[in-house]
């Protein structure tokens, strides 16, 4: 071992001492903090990796490791420990820092770093190690450019930037909450540390839309405080959407009033019992149907089906947007991209309130590039193929 040539033997070596290596300052220092590589630092480590592989390029001849490190004995154990760790990844849940750094690291993968794999050392350090293989193996291969490699250099160039600006590129995304009402546009926002961050568009609320499931009969045992999963047979006699109780000294009904902190009336009747239910509000207490000393029909609180923010969005940019935002669907505007997250779960339908969320990552045109750079070599190989064995046909 370790005579010239070196052969994969040598390769995964090289890649076990890395993992080791990585596990050693896992272990030690925690995972890493992306935070610490945003603009300009990602920019520079950059220039860095270009200008160290350019140099170890030129030195290949006299440094052996520079030489191997261009060749398939050094790229396929990689490319298996990239594998591996990737797939690790693929099966275990996966944790954002702030998740950690707020509730823990929770389980034996939790302390080992491998809920957070993105932080993890030995993934990083693995990474790095092909990004180098790369960039050292297009420059050997650039010495002698023909048309034919033009699939090699679009997979090899797509993987590069895929690697390095979808990892250094993460330290410059920013995830924000924004708070909006109906009384003015809100234009600042909060980061995951809490910080106030004012931002180049700003958002007012035109109108909250809550649609919700049907509210569902239950019995609820009063002394115990637990609810069966479902009622008897009960008749609804009447379904008032929105309503108010009315009082009176013996009795209490519903009737439709259509504005804020209106609760869904329903009028049941079991056959033994009749009355009023009532889901209860931030304005109305809830009402029950009492059926004997410890039971109760009750309404439960109805759990929200969707829920969509209309909203007007203006620009530094001069522009006046009126849109809507749906869950799952953000709204994309100046590299801002625009979700819908919460409300106030108090008034529920009746919010006058609706929390977004705004990620904006600089880097993802380049990651997207590198992706299409990869789609494209693909591409290109199966026609350069096929091409090939026409002529040999031919």
């Amino acid at each position: 071992m370790w005579k010239k040539p070196w052969s994969l033997k040598e390769g995964f070596v090289i890649g076990s001492g890395l993992v080791a290596t990585g596990l050693l300052l896992q272990f030690s220092v925690g995972s890493i903090d992306w935070d610490l590589f945003a603009w300009p630092a990602n920019v520079i480590l950059i220039v860095v990796l270009l200008v160290g592989t350019t140099v170890m390029h030129f030195l290949r001849k006299r440094v052996y490791l520079f030489r191997f490190l261009s060749t398939m004995n050094a790229a396929v154990p990689a490319l298996l420990w990239a594998v591996v760790l990737t797939v690790i990844m693929g099966l275990t849940r996966q944790a954002s820092p702030e998740h950690i750094i707020s509730q823990g690291s929770h389980g034996m993968l939790g302390d080992m770093g491998i809920t957070y794999m993105l932080g993890y050392w030995p993934f990083v350090l693995i990474y790095a190690w092909m990004a180098l293989i790369l960039s050292l193996t297009v420059l050997k291969r650039w010495r002698k450019p023909r048309w034919r490699d033009i699939p090699f250099y679009l997979n090899h160039l797509g993987l590069l930037i895929v690697i390095v600006c979808g990892t250094l590129g993460s330290a410059d995304m920013q995830r924000l909450t924004m708070t909006i009402g109906q009384e003015r546009p809100e234009w600042r926002a909060l980061n995951k540390q809490g910080q106030v961050v004012e931002l180049p568009i700003a958002i007012q609320l035109d109108e909250f839309q809550l649609n919700e499931y049907p509210p569902r009969v239950v019995v609820a045992n009063t002394k115990s405080g637990t609810v069966a999963d479902a009622a008897p047979k009960v008749n609804i006699i009447r379904t008032i959407e929105k309503a108010a109780p009315v009082s009176s000294e013996d009795s209490t009904w519903y009737v439709a009033w259509p504005s804020s902190g209106a609760v869904t009336a329903l009028y049941v009747n079991t056959g033994h019992r009749e009355g009023w239910l009532s889901s209860g509000s931030y304005l109305f207490p809830m009402q029950m149907l009492s059926l004997n000393d410890s039971l109760s029909l009750a309404i439960t609180e109805r759990e929200p089906r969707a829920f969509v923010s209309k909203v007007h969005i203006y620009t530094k940019t001069q522009k006046n947007i009126l849109t809507t935002i749906e869950v799952n669907k953000p709204f994309c505007v100046d590299g801002w991209k625009i979700y819908q997250l919460d409300y106030d779960r108090q008034k529920g339908r009746w919010s006058d309130i609706s929390v977004l969320e705004l990620v904006n990552d600089p880097w993802l045109p380049v990651v997207y590039l590198g992706i299409t750079m990869l789609l494209l070599g693909a591409v290109c190989m199966f026609l350069f193929t096929h091409r090939k064995e026409r002529r040999a046909n031919e």
